[in-house]
């Protein structure tokens, strides 16, 4: 059998005996350059191809979509109604799927001209604009064949991209695999390594299992918006609804004619943030039992999401068809309002079952106890004129707390200090308590056993065996006979 270690020809090797440089240049740093550079190349080398591959997938969802409005438009070309129409049908058939009409996300490291990912109506809506555009006041005799004609001339623009792409694509991966590197290099069977991933996954696994049993202060506190997110990848809390957008919401429901001329009077309106801001609005409103004003909000949001998918051109268009009775784009509009504000109804209902649920146990709030039974917290208070700097100190915090704290610290009793806490929300309450141990005002004490009585005795022997076990007999007790 014969050996072929030619695929080692390909190794990627640093050999530096054979650099020869300039006597006044230091060889050490010039093959540290050279070492660097090579690094930087591959690394430019490999941002290049995941953003070549990343352009071609958009573009083949492009050409699909593109190839299937020109089979429209062909299809009624001999039609004496207006091609816009058509293309609107089409448009709204690629918005009608969420899932497939939203362009994949672009890979870490790999950025785009636009500031937030087009969905791919969007991208149709704007070729159309630049096909009307193209065609001008030309006022051809055939309006289908010059939109049939202008949509072409773009897919041949695309196909001729991809051509050039994939040409790019593959002269950059075939530079890629012409050299082996130390990071293309894995180990095959190799018994400690299994081992050690063995070890990570069970490492890994009692991390997760230690992090779920972890026990909570306020176990009512924050369950609500952690369901929120789980069901959304932005917090709702973040976002508000903007006073235009709120202004919108407050037009007379059905008013399409009053919609539309707003829309036109402010076209800022139609960005993605307002849309956020009212379904925002709709799911806070839904939990006050707000319904009508909730659902007006889910209605007036979707009717914005709907022209921003369609374009600045569509938009007269899609008032057009959502109030002609029966259309299926008002059918499908309609749908999606009923089936959106659904999902926030049924939602705000659950919160609402747990928020009773947890007020009936009671409003959470910050409380000092000691953990051991066996100690006591007591309050030390800073001496009024004292001219030591860290009482100073200290005075100026105790002197920064409201009037009630300060009467209730001055009584030195816990039961007066808990009573001040109880009435604060739990973040002012827990930044008392910071401060409070940051100046030193509360100090854990050990506990006195009163050895006079049955209880006491208990308890002292119990102390002592313990003392014993460590090695201390008798412990730290203070006995009173």
């Amino acid at each position: 059998m014969v050996l072929d270690y030619s695929k080692w020809d390909a190794l990627e090797l640093s050999d530096d005996s054979d650099v020869e440089v300039h006597p006044n240049v230091d060889k050490r740093s010039f093959i540290r350059a050279k070492q660097a550079q090579i690094h930087q190349q591959r690394e430019q080398r490999r941002h290049e191809i995941k953003t070549l591959k990343y352009e071609r997938i958009i573009n083949d969802g492009l050409l699909s979509r593109i190839d299937k409005l020109i089979e429209s438009l062909k299809k009624h070309e001999d039609s004496s109604a207006s091609p816009d129409e058509f293309i609107f049908s089409t448009i709204m058939e690629f918005a009608s799927n969420p899932t497939e009409d939203q362009a994949p996300t672009p890979p870490d490291g790999v950025y785009t001209n636009e500031p937030e990912q087009p969905k791919f109506s969007q991208m149709m809506s704007s070729l159309v604009d630049q096909v009307k555009k193209e065609i001008g006041d030309s006022k051809p005799d055939n309006l289908f064949k010059a939109y049939i004609k202008g949509v072409n001339v773009h897919l041949e623009k695309i196909q001729g991209l991809q051509k050039e792409l994939h040409t790019k694509l593959a002269q950059l991966e075939k530079e890629e695999g012409a050299k082996i590197t130390s990071d293309q290099l894995h180990e095959g069977f190799n018994q400690s390594h299994v081992a050690k991933m063995a070890e990570k996954e069970k490492a890994e696994a009692a991390a997760k299992k230690k992090e779920s049993s972890v026990e909570l202060l306020n176990p009512g506190a924050g369950s609500a918006s952690k369901a929120d997110d789980e069901g959304n990848d932005e917090d709702p809390a973040d976002v508000e609804i903007s006073p235009l957008a709120k202004k919108f919401a407050n037009l007379k429901a059905g008013d399409y004619k009053a919609y539309l001329q707003f829309i036109s009077a402010n076209p800022d309106i139609v960005a993605e943030k307002e849309t956020d801001g009212l379904l925002v609005e709709a799911f806070n409103s839904q939990l006050k039992g707000n319904e009508d004003y909730a659902r007006q909000c889910v209605h007036q949001g979707l009717l914005l999401q709907y022209c921003r998918s369609l374009g600045r051109d569509g938009i007269q268009l899609f008032f057009t068809r959502i109030t002609t009775k029966d259309h299926r784009a008002s059918t499908l509009f309609h749908n999606d309002v009923n089936e959106t504000y659904g999902r926030i109804k049924s939602r705000t209902a659950e919160l609402n079952k747990e928020s009773s649920g947890n007020e009936s146990g009671g409003v959470e709030q910050i409380q000092l106890h000691a953990v051991d039974p066996n100690t006591k917290i007591t309050i030390n208070l800073p001496v009024a004129n004292s001219e030591d700097p860290t009482e100073i100190e200290v005075r100026k915090i105790f002197d920064a707390f409201p009037e009630d704290l300060q009467k209730a610290l001055e009584t030195e009793s816990l039961d007066e200090v808990n009573k001040v806490l109880g009435n604060m929300s739990i973040e002012a309450a827990e930044l008392v308590v910071e401060a409070l141990g940051n100046g030193g005002m509360l100090s854990l004490e050990e506990g006195i056993v009163d050895a006079t009585t049955a209880e006491g005795q208990k308890k002292l022997k119990e102390l002592e065996e313990e003392g014993k076990d460590v090695g201390e007999p008798g412990g730290d007790v203070t006995e009173l006979d």
